[in-house]
């Protein structure tokens, strides 16, 4: 009987905890960037892609400040032209040249009317030349970007860009 009174009374304490528990946080990759206040979370879209790299027998890829800045400039600008475009900033080549970051190999996949990282990761993983991108071979060191644009049918614009220091 005594043990009849100890489960129930167990029971009602852990339905009274349930209550006192805090939501679960939206999961960043999963979080809409569709908004002026929205901050892609670099660190998750690093591990995502590499975790799909390391999947497919490729090495890691680690954040670089100089690719950070240079996809932030090729989104912001098609945010500006309202234009999905490698080369509405610059060809590809020279942007990489002055960015600041000495490449022996990069690569850029660009994309609009994503919202979250993971639709972005998606459409990217399903296209072949943007998987083939994602999975090219010899590099280490990765920028992305998303940017908001509130007039644009596509609200945001995103670069990827993977590449190998040359040194």
């Amino acid at each position: 009987m005594y043990r009849i009174i100890a489960a129930i009374l167990g029971l009602i304490a852990l339905a009274g905890c349930a209550g006192n528990e805090k939501p679960t946080e939206e999961p960043s990759f999963y979080v809409s960037m569709a908004s002026a206040d929205a901050r892609l979370d670099a660190n998750a879209a690093a591990s995502m892609i590499s975790q799909y790299r390391q999947n497919n027998g490729l090495g890691a890829v680690t954040i670089d400040p100089e690719l950070m800045a240079a996809a932030e400039t090729q989104s912001r600008a098609m945010a500006n032209k309202n234009k999905l475009d490698h080369d509405v900033a610059a060809p590809f080549g020279k942007r990489v040249k002055t960015s600041g970051f000495d490449a022996s190999k990069a690569v850029e996949n660009i994309g609009a009317g994503y919202h979250t990282l993971a639709e972005a990761f998606s459409g990217w993983r399903d296209s072949p030349p943007h998987r083939d991108n994602m999975l090219a071979t010899g590099v280490s060191k990765m920028g992305i970007a998303a940017v908001y644009a509130p007039k644009s049918k596509y609200k945001v614009f995103w670069t990827l860009i993977l590449a190998q220091p040359d040194h």
